[in-house]
């Protein structure tokens, strides 16, 4: 035990601090003892290492490449819905809740800015009663045909 000095501490789990970069010279300022290097990365933040007429070729490929948006529903069809929708005293609210279709749906179809559903417009036309598809839009429909 007579080896043991009073006056020495021993730390656990202390880390060395790294070496930190500095990246101006307002870091530098109050900073005393060895000189740090403040070398700056060649190539970073972008693709400038690799410069040349490759983003301008591919960017016109994209532009060719575009998909067009699919077309909207036709707005003879909303003017139908609505007229159809008005003749049987519905609401949207109501013809939502027949259709199990939320009402921005049926607004949406009327105001002509709806992608057009096949399901969707069938259970319009029962309802409705009113040929929402095909030729002749806004007819009414007949029964089931007899055999």
């Amino acid at each position: 035990m007579s080896n043991m000095e009073w006056d020495s501490k021993t730390v656990i789990g202390f880390k060395a601090k790294a070496p930190k970069v500095t990246r101006n010279a307002s870091d530098l300022n109050g900073k005393t003892g060895a000189v740090v290097a403040t070398d700056k990365k060649v190539t970073a933040g972008g693709n400038k290492a690799r410069p040349g007429p490759d983003h301008q070729r591919i960017a016109k490929l994209d532009r060719e490449n575009e998909v067009a948006p699919p077309p909207k529903v036709n707005a003879s069809v909303g003017k139908a819905i609505q007229t159809a929708r008005m003749d049987k005293q519905l609401t949207q609210k109501d013809l939502a809740q027949k259709t199990n279709e939320k009402p921005s749906v049926i607004q949406d179809y009327e105001s002509g800015k709806a992608i057009p559903n096949p399901a969707v417009l069938g259970k319009f036309e029962r309802i409705l009663g009113v040929k929402l598809r095909g030729a002749d839009i806004g007819k009414k429909l007949e029964g089931p045909k007899k055999s």
